[in-house]
């Protein structure tokens, strides 16, 4: 039964003397909590460790510094600690590359010897020749912590306009280079968040989102609103940038920008956090005196140009559509009712996921089941071809531009690494461009899809992946992963770290939770909002279903998810602790009062609302992992993971997750909490990390599930 205790009771428990617990077997530090309590409409939430939202303290840092001393100690302490490090080196030491894309002369694609902390970009002109080295940015920095974060070509292939961002950050630092001399030029431009850049068809500069410098200290939590758009002239200095677009009545809108392939029109588009919602505004290029005009500026769809015709564009949208359709709009008549579609809703569940234009055709990628299929259409929406795919899996890209004769595409599943594919549009026959070589035999597994009911009945898809002829005895360990929101579809992904799982005999789950994208609009409405309860009611109903199968039991299964999937796991063991025998909350979401209060936290409101209105608060504190921790409860084994550079999900979120965990739980598993340092919340870390914290993931579930195991059965 889901626990519903009023939250500030529950709250006020968390201030309980922590000696009053069965001793603890780890040594856990001293947390120390401070009187601090806010008011919600009547009700008072204490937050006795408000002091460690302060990461630049000393104190916080003498915390992290302590929590981690007995973390690693218990972890170093593991048996199968080294040789789970050895097969993941093995494992992930393969030769991998990323769909190649034309630009000008030069096919670009990014390739990765195996262990490299970070791929290489490289650039060729016939793709049966030797490649050379654009950008490695390996180079840049002895541990790896520098990730290249997008990449933007002229159309003439002659510069890259590409980001870097350093230790984890979502801060990026723009450089240009020229391809041909493979050297930067003077251009840098810095603090740039989220979006990329687009550059002029003449490749005289590139618009891009910019922000005010923060100030010194609060580089990694400071408020990010007001963005602006901006014009940089290559060969001037970022202080003479043009600001092309700015809403200081508007501090929430965010700006991207793009030029259309024939380079006659700025695309300015404006959204409002993470709401799927969108605006489009437009600037005539070619006419020098030209305003910024709306095309489509109701905010009542998302709205995506995947093409045009002089005046006429070619729009993915959700608009009458909520599995999205692909519309042609004329800029004269933008009014729905004028609209063409092309390629219509589907008429069962499948959702139209993505569509570019190549060889003057749209290339549309669909959605079934939360498993993808690759089609071709005409420009007047005819289905021409069907690209076969070798498995159920993931399309994850489609490159190519509108003159292209040839596309390239990247597929894998749970399974099947990540292979690239070159399609031609002449023969309608695609071909293996790069296929890996993993040091494991994908025969030996198979993947299989079950529909189970959650809670109201809902049907919710959900891919288990083991190895052939795996027992159903209700023994088996199971890692069930998961993310329900943003409109965030988990489809078939290889991740090498599974592999290692899979190979020591476990099952891998994956549920396609209610918040995602896998049915469209209404799905993600489905699990946002007032109805994000929905999503916890569809994970907890797949480990029922994985158990009542006997596919596994509670004392072996472990859940994990990261960010929102963090929060995913955190509300779940804290509603139904006695599912599970360990939980993994990585860089999660676990203060729902206050998560609008740092970084980029306020652009989740649409799907999560906010502690500011009496309804918000009346939802969030319901779920809230942080406030719904009771003392005197016997919590799964957790290990928490967070990094020091996360300016996405600011560490405070684990950091007093995990302090009030350690205080409240009376069973004797383990409460960690491992915080990596030079690193952020996932994007661009170095293999070196990922290896790192795989390891350390699993060998804690090598630990915890056999102890709860024994523990389960004395």
């Amino acid at each position: 039964m889901r626990k519903t205790a009023v939250a500030g009771a529950v709250l006020a428990m968390l201030l309980s003397n922590v000696s009053a617990q069965e001793p603890k077997l780890l040594p856990y530090p001293d947390t120390k909590s401070v009187d601090v309590n806010d008011d919600y409409f009547g009700t008072k939430v204490p937050d006795p460790y408000r002091w460690l939202e302060d990461d630049n303290s000393a104190e916080t840092k003498a915390w992290v510094e302590a929590q981690n001393k007995v973390t690693f100690a218990y972890l170093e302490g593991i048996p199968e600690r080294e040789g789970i490090r050895k097969r993941l080196t093995e494992l992930w030491d393969y030769e991998r590359y990323g769909a190649p894309a034309k630009h000008g002369p030069w096919y670009i694609f990014s390739h990765n010897t195996g262990l490299q902390n970070q791929s290489v970009i490289f650039r060729t002109q016939r793709l049966s020749a030797e490649p050379e080295v654009l950008i490695d940015p390996n180079a840049l920095s002895p541990d790896g912590t520098v990730a290249l974060g997008d990449l933007s070509f002229t159309d003439d292939g002659r510069l890259v306009v590409y980001a870097l961002q350093s230790s984890g950050s979502d801060w990026r630092e723009w450089h240009v280079r020229d391809v041909a001399a493979g050297k930067d030029l003077p251009d840098v431009i810095k603090w740039s968040k989220f979006v990329g850049a687009a550059w002029l068809k003449d490749s005289s500069g590139f618009f891009y989102g910019g922000y005010t410098e923060p100030t010194a200290g609060e580089t990694l939590t400071a408020v990010n609103k007001n963005q602006k758009l901006y014009f940089h002239k290559l060969g001037t200095s970022q202080d003479q940038d043009q600001l092309i677009y700015e809403r200081p009545d508007q501090p929430d809108w965010m700006f991207s920008a793009d030029v259309t392939e024939d380079g006659r029109w700025l695309l300015i588009y404006q959204s409002e956090g993470t709401d799927p919602r969108n605006r489009i505004f437009v600037r005539d290029l070619s006419q020098s005196d030209s305003k910024i005009e709306p095309l489509l500026d109701k905010f009542d769809a998302s709205y995506t140009v995947v093409g045009n015709d002089g005046e006429r564009f070619y729009v993915l949208t959700d608009n009458g559509a909520p599995r999205r359709r692909l519309v042609a709009i004329e800029k004269t008549a933008p009014d729905a009712s004028s609209w063409e579609t092309l390629i219509p809703e589907a008429s069962n569940r499948d959702v139209l996921d993505g569509v570019t234009m190549v060889n003057d055709q749209f290339v549309a990628i669909w959605m079934t089941d939360a498993y993808n299929t690759l089609r071709i259409y005409g420009r007047d929406g005819r289905a021409e071809a069907e690209v076969p795919l070798p498995a159920m899996g993931s399309v994850s890209t489609f490159t190519g531009k509108r003159k292209d004769r040839e596309g390239f595409f990247a597929f894998e599943s749970f399974t099947h690494p990540t292979t690239t594919f070159r399609y031609d549009f002449a023969t309608k026959r695609s071909e293996v461009f790069k296929e890996p070589e993993v040091a494991f035999n994908p025969a030996d597994y198979e993947t299989t899809q079950v529909f189970y009911p959650s809670k109201d009945g809902t049907k919710i898809p959900m891919f288990i992946t083991s190895r052939k002829g795996t027992p159903r005895h209700g023994q088996t360990p199971t890692l069930m992963h998961g993310y329900g929101g943003f409109e965030v579809s988990l489809t078939p992904s290889f991740a090498v770290a599974s592999l290692a799982w899979l190979e020591r005999g476990g099952i891998l789950a994956v549920p396609n939770l209610r918040g995602g994208g896998e049915y469209g609009k209404e799905w993600h409405d489905a699990g946002r909002l007032e109805n994000k309860q929905n999503v916890f009611d569809d994970f907890i109903a797949a480990a029922e279903y994985l158990i009542r199968e006997k596919y596994t039991s509670s004392s072996k299964l472990a859940i994990s998810g990261g960010s929102n999937g963090g929060l995913l796991v955190g509300a779940c063991m804290t509603q139904r602790p006695d599912l599970f025998g360990a939980a993994l909350p990585a860089v999660g979401v676990m203060d729902m009062l206050r998560f609008d209060k740092f970084t980029v936290g306020w652009a989740w409101r649409s799907d999560y609302g906010s502690s500011e209105t009496k309804e918000g608060f009346d939802t969030l504190v319901k779920y809230s992992p942080l406030h719904n921790i009771e003392p005197g409860t016997a919590y799964p084994a957790t290990l928490i993971t967070t990094a020091d550079h996360d300016d996405r999900v600011v560490p405070a979120h684990s950091f007093k997750f995990a302090a009030t965990l350690q205080a409240a739980q009376a069973g004797k598993a383990p409460v960690l909490i491992r915080i990596e340092t030079e690193a952020g919340h996932g994007a661009g870390k170095p293999t070196s990390k990922l290896i790192d914290e795989a390891t350390d993931r699993f060998a804690f579930l090598a630990q915890v599930l056999r102890d709860g195991a024994q523990s389960s059965s004395q």
